[in-house]
């Protein structure tokens, strides 16, 4: 099954979910990159401060082998002495300390990045599952590590055999040296067996790094469903969006249903077609469009119009342009406004001659508009 299940995860793994496995404190680690860099940082760090720690530590074993008349018949002394030797001690080793505890945090951050976590904190009883542990020891991943294991031991008892084979006469000569420049020559045999050291493991980690990074990355992998169920809690179901959205548009339609009746004019196609334009003088810079609709939609807007006595202009072009341009609620390009103007200036006169009488205003003829806007045919208007 664990094959299996490993086989449907056939996805990368997203953002959100290498997010949480952050949060969760799941980063990519090396402790082969750990131990070199403690290592190379260590080793570097002696090779810098060891004339100043020599003298140091020479000085504190001087002073531990000094014994004074009242140190030796007084308890008392003798403890401050002994403190007094503890203290310059680990003065003299503080700083390489130091620096090697930096150089193993730094060692986690250069990979994984700095995170905090406290959910490598939590108790957890799975952790000590016998049967999960032996789970991953037998599976490739411990069957990885045991291989790497083993030839990074190889690998570095070689180097170890080789330094001392090629450093092995030298060894014996030490014997007849003073013990000054004996012990000198050795410090210095150790520097580079550290340093030969440290090398082999930095060819280690740089074969380990790039595998930590691929098997991290091949854990986090998804299947298809968890793919879905994930874009799902994010984006929310599709079902529910199409509900919201379809109560959005009835929303939306009952709105322009209500601003129908206070329209100026409503400009149709006549029948594909109908824009209703309002326009108050102080109020809007340019007439807006209130409600539009195409076929049935379009349709109902008339009806509602004829029943709240809204003037019905028949101008093709100028309702193709308005539907495809404009937007419900906002005001209408500036590209149409010439167009519009002619129309809100003949609706005005007929006004005048509802509320005055006399002669009727004549119709405007074909509205044109600009190249581009209307993506029909024109057809001369007529009024109803």
């Amino acid at each position: 099954m664990a094959e299996e299940s490993d086989a449907d995860k056939s996805e990368a793994a997203s953002g959100r979910k290498i997010d949480q496995a952050r949060e969760q404190g799941n980063v990519p680690r090396s402790k082969e990159l750990s131990s070199f860099l403690v290592l190379i940082v260590g080793v570097a760090t002696l090779w810098i401060m060891s004339g100043w720690m020599y003298q140091r530590l020479g000085g504190v074993m001087r002073q531990g082998f000094s014994l004074t008349r009242e140190q030796a018949f007084e308890p008392n002394m003798m403890g401050k002495a002994l403190l007094e030797l503890f203290s310059n001690g680990m003065i003299t080793l503080a700083p390489l300390l130091i620096i090697i505890m930096i150089a193993g945090v730094a060692s986690h951050i250069v990979l994984g990045g700095f995170v905090i976590s406290g959910e490598v904190f939590k108790f957890d009883l799975t952790r000590m599952d016998p049967v999960k542990g032996m789970k991953r020891f037998v599976s490739i991943t411990g069957l990885v590590e045991l291989v790497k294991g083993v030839f990074k031991s190889v690998f570095i008892l070689g180097v170890a055999g080789y330094l001392v084979w090629r450093y092995r006469f030298e060894m014996l000569g030490l014997m007849g040296m003073p013990l000054n420049v004996g012990l000198q020559r050795f410090a210095e045999m150790l520097m580079i067996a550290a340093f030969a050291l440290s090398s082999s493991l930095a060819l280690i980690a740089a074969m380990d790094v790039p595998y930590q990074i691929w098997h991290y990355f091949k854990e986090l992998r998804m299947t298809k469903q968890e793919q879905k169920d994930e874009n799902k809690e994010s984006e929310g179901d599709p079902q529910v969006k199409g509900k919201i959205r379809q109560r959005q548009q009835e929303m939306a339609r009952r709105r322009m249903m209500e601003a129908v009746p206070k329209a100026d004019v409503v400009v149709t196609n006549p029948t594909h077609f109908a824009v209703a334009l309002k326009y108050e003088s102080g109020k809007m810079g340019a007439p807006t469009v209130v409600a539009k609709g195409a076929d049935f939609l379009a349709q109902t807007i008339r009806e509602l119009a004829k029943e709240n006595n809204v003037p019905l202009l028949e101008s093709p072009p100028l309702a193709r342009a308005l539907f495809h341009h404009a937007k419900v609620d906002q005001q209408i390009p500036a590209a149409l406004y010439t167009a519009v103007a002619e129309v809100m200036a003949y609706i005005y006169q007929l006004n005048q001659f509802i509320a005055e009488g006399g002669l009727p205003p004549q119709a405007p003829g074909i509205i044109g508009v600009p190249e581009g806007m209307d993506p029909g045919v024109e057809t001369p208007p007529t009024l109803h």
